[in-house]
C-alpha cells in the first residue's frame, strides 16, 4: 500500500514530491541579515533529507523587523546576493523545492538572541525602536513599542512587495508570509495587541485588513505559477485573544486571494498564554480550518513519528506536515519514515549505501555498483 506521506502534491506549478516540510527555524546567525556559511551547513543537510519542501527561516522585509540584530533578511542587495551564493550551493547538491518565509518582528524586534536571554535590546544598547499596531509592549516589563502611523503601514507593505520580489529573482519556489508567533502581522490580527481606533483596529475586518492588504500586494508581484502560504496562530491561548473561530475567517479571505495553503500553528503573541502541550497538539487547527475552508493545510507541533504523521495525512485532517527540532535531532527523519511507511526519497548518490539491509528500495532510482 502506498504511504500518503510519500505522494507528491501540486500547489499551483510547483510539484511537491511528499507531505513532509522543513518548517522555517530561525538560526540567530546572520550578519547584517546576510547568510552565511552557517545557513550553507543548516539548511544543506536539511536539503539532502529527502523532504518535500524546505522553507528558509523567517527572513525580515526591513531591518527595524528583524527579531535580533542576528537575524537573516531580504531587504538590500548584500542580502540578496549572499541567499543567491547559498541557494547556489544547495542547487548543486540537492533538488529539494525550497520556499523562504517572509516576515516582520513587530512589537518583538530588537531582542536578544534566544541564548542571550531574548529581552528587549535597548536603542542605545546596540537595539532599535520596535513598532507595532498599537503601543503596547510584548513584556510588561519592557518598553513600548512605536505605534505604527500610515507612513509606516505603506513602507513595511512596500517592504514585503520588495523582498516577495528579491525572492522572485533568486528563483525560490514558494513564499510563506508569516502571520503567526506574534511577530507584526499576528499583532495586527489579535485584539489583544491590536487597540487601534482607525480602520486597522476594532472589528475583525478591521483587524484582518492590513495582513490581508499585505498578502495581496505580494500575491501581485509573486509568480502566479508559484504558490503563496501563510502561516498564523490559529489562539492565542489566552482568553479574549485570536482565536480559531476569527483564524477559519481569516482563512476564508485569504483564500479568495488566492493563498495555497495555511500552516496553522499557535501562541506567540504574550506570555500569559496557557499552552497544554501534547502530541500533535496543534494538528486540530489545522484539521478545523481544512474542513471549513478547503484551503490545503500544513498541521505542525510536536509531529516525531512516521506513523503519526501518516495518520493526519491519510485521515484528512491536514495535507502536509511540517516538522522543526524533529527535523534538527534527525535530519534524515525522512529517510527513516520512508523504511517505516513504504515510501520513496531521492538522496545524493553518494549517500546511496546508507540504507540498512531491507530498506535499500527507499532511495529512487539508487544504483549501486560493486568493486
Amino acid at each position: 500500500m502506498t504511504s500518503a506521506l510519500f505522494k507528491p502534491i501540486k500547489l499551483r506549478e510547483l510539484i511537491v514530491p511528499n507531505r513532509i516540510m522543513v518548517s522555517p527555524m530561525c538560526q540567530y546567525s546572520a550578519a547584517d541579515g546576510n547568510a552565511g556559511d552557517w545557513h550553507l551547513i543548516h539548511l544543506g543537510q536539511l536539503a539532502l533529507g529527502g523532504v518535500g519542501l524546505l522553507c528558509i527561516e523567517a527572513t525580515a522585509v526591513e531591518a527595524v523587523g528583524r527579531i535580533t540584530p542576528s537575524c537573516l533578511g531580504l531587504y538590500s542587495d548584500d542580502n540578496e546576493a549572499a541567499l543567491r551564493r547559498l541557494l547556489a550551493a544547495l542547487r548543486r547538491h540537492a533538488d529539494t523545492p525550497l520556499a523562504i518565509q517572509l516576515a516582520h518582528a513587530g512589537r518583538k524586534a530588537s531582542s536578544h538572541t534566544p541564548w542571550d536571554g531574548g529581552k528587549l535590546i535597548a536603542p542605545g544598547a546596540g537595539g532599535w525602536e520596535p513598532i507595532a499596531p498599537s503601543a503596547l509592549p510584548f513584556s510588561p516589563t519592557e518598553a513600548a513599542p512605536r505605534e505604527m502611523n500610515a507612513a509606516d503601514l505603506t513602507r513595511v507593505r512596500d517592504a514585503f512587495v520588495k523582498a516577495a520580489q528579491r525572492a522572485a529573482r533568486l528563483g525560490l519556489d514558494a513564499i510563506e508570509l508569516h502571520a503567526a508567533h506574534g511577530y507584526l502581522l499576528h499583532e495586527f490580527l489579535s485584539p489583544l495587541s491590536n487597540q487601534r481606533s482607525d480602520s486597522y483596529g476594532g472589528s475583525l475586518e478591521n483587524r484582518m485588513r492590513f495582513p490581508l492588504e499585505v498578502f495581496a500586494a505580494v500575491r501581485k508581484v509573486w509568480p502566479q505559477a508559484k504558490p503563496l502560504g501563510v502561516r498564523i496562530s490559529a489562539s492565542d491561548w489566552i482568553e479574549g485573544g485570536w482565536d480559531l473561530a476569527q483564524s477559519i475567517e481569516f482563512a476564508r479571505r485569504l483564500k479568495t486571494l488566492g493563498c495555497d495553503w495555511i500552516d496553522a500553528s499557535s501562541g506567540g503573541l504574550a506570555p500569559g498564554q496557557k499552552i497544554t502541550l501534547g502530541p500533535g497538539y496543534q494538528v486540530q487547527f489545522a484539521e478545523a480550518i481544512r474542513r471549513e475552508t478547503g484551503i490545503p493545510t500544513i498541521a505542525v507541533g510536536l509531529i516525531t513519528e512516521p506513523k503519526q504523521a501518516e495518520d493526519i495525512v491519510v485521515s484528512g485532517r491536514a495535507d502536509m506536515v511540517a516538522l522543526a527540532r524533529g527535523l534538527l535531532y534527525e535530519p534524515h527523519w525522512a529517510w527513516r519514515a520512508a523504511a517505516e511507511l513504504g515510501g520513496e526519497v531521492r538522496a545524493p548518490k553518494q549517500y546511496w549505501r546508507a540504507p540498512p539491509r531491507g530498506a535499500e528500495a527507499i532511495f529512487r532510482d539508487a544504483k549501486i555498483g560493486q568493486r
